[in-house]
């Protein structure tokens, strides 16, 4: 690729680069770039909404640019008031490392581990003298961090904001000082802090880093951005079942926002939403678990459905009674539908796995079945009854 076709390809998706023709001039250098990344562990699992900046960093990293994750050991014990109306509760060293282990594996279900270099901020911050920590601080006024639009509506709504929270801005930017970023990625809330590591660099003789802000995810609710605390996420761990029924329940306007952004192309108009819903969920848990486990779970879901469609539908009645597997299928066929099957035909259903008692399969022809009122029975794809 060229530089120009490069930056084609990698703005896709975002949503502000500061500047276009800063980054078209770093792909110019004809050297893999730093593109840096800072996560914090402050809980043990990684969401939908931190893929999308995970997949535009492996899309550097697929055009031979170096990946740097900054796992922030340190600025984890602040927590980002980005985007924050009251102050992140603590966490300790130890609480933060703990979840720093499985943050690491989760980014790799996204990120080429050979081609990413992986940092704590502890290892500098750990280390630093409070006389660094004030030089630091002189860098940056109270005024600019007043600014924030968080801050400032803190301020004007008489709520609190920790001498601590000033410090995480300052933090993040010396981050991008320490691993001389050639490009910072983060979500569109962290403008203020990726131009405070602009500002940082300067100072400090280094080329500025270029600002690529991708958008927020919003969460399953489609008000607020996702969060594990407000429980409107899909966690890259949650089981498949699981991932699935909950981007199976969002509203077709927020499936129409998750497309673009999670699949990299617009909805379909020409399906039906509720395909359309089914191919988001499919290609999201065969992203982060299997094609086997995405089938697998698509298959449960459609005939989970199909028994519920069946059990609220109008089914001709067929009297209760205990029979072998195979006397019943023959009745029922006679009694509902007036049709005649034989024994060996009604055995070959059942070996088939074709019928089922509430949704539960009979394998065994000889099984004894002892039905009961209400029940549905299912003899093949288009014939069922209810037992009276």
């Amino acid at each position: 690729m060229t530089a120009d076709e490069a930056l084609d390809f990698l703005k896709q998706g975002s949503a502000q680069i500061i500047s276009e023709d800063d980054l078209r001039a770093k792909l110019r250098l004809n050297r893999p770039l730093r593109v840096k990344l800072g996560v914090d562990p402050t809980s043990s699992d990684l969401h939908l909404g931190h893929t999308l900046v995970l997949r535009k960093l492996r899309q550097f990293q697929d055009l031979g640019h170096e990946a740097v994750l900054i796992i922030g050991d340190f600025t984890a014990m602040i927590g980002d008031p980005s985007g924050r109306s009251v102050t992140r509760p603590q966490l300790t060293h130890e609480e933060v490392m703990q979840h720093a282990i499985t943050y690491r594996e989760q980014a790799f279900k996204i990120l080429d581990p050979e081609r990413t270099r992986t940092v704590r901020n502890g290892d500098w911050f750990g280390s630093m003298h409070f006389d660094k920590v004030i030089q630091l601080n002189s860098h940056v006024t109270l005024q600019q961090m007043l600014q924030r639009e968080d801050f400032s509506e803190r301020m004007k709504n008489a709520q609190p904001i920790g001498v601590h929270e000033l410090q995480y801005p300052i933090m993040q930017g010396w981050d991008s000082v320490m691993v001389q970023a050639d490009v910072e990625l983060g979500g569109t809330d962290q403008l203020f802090n990726i131009l405070i590591g602009r500002d940082l660099q300067k100072d400090e003789g280094q080329l500025q880093q270029v600002v690529f802000l991708l958008p927020i995810l919003e969460g399953l609710d489609g008000e607020k951005k996702m969060s594990k605390s407000l429980g409107n996420y899909v966690g890259l761990t949650d089981p498949p079942i699981d991932m699935f029924g909950k981007l199976m329940s969002i509203s077709d306007e927020v499936m129409a926002r998750y497309y673009p952004v999670l699949l990299g192309r617009e909805l379909p108009q020409e399906r039906h939403p509720l395909d359309a819903k089914k191919r988001l969920a499919f290609e999201i848990v065969q992203t982060y678990h299997s094609t086997a486990a995405a089938q697998d779970t698509l298959d449960n879901w459609n005939a989970r459905f199909s028994e519920k469609r069946l059990a609220d539908a109008d089914l001709p009645t067929v009297n209760a009674r205990a029979a072998d597997a195979v006397s019943l299928v023959v009745a029922a066929y006679a009694e509902a539908f007036n049709i005649v099957k034989s024994r060996t035909e009604a055995r070959r259903l059942i070996e088939q796995g074709s019928v089922q008692l509430d949704a539960e399969k009979i394998s065994d022809p000889k099984v004894q079945v002892t039905a009961t009122a209400g029940q549905v029975l299912r003899l093949d794809k288009t014939h069922a009854i209810r037992f009276a």
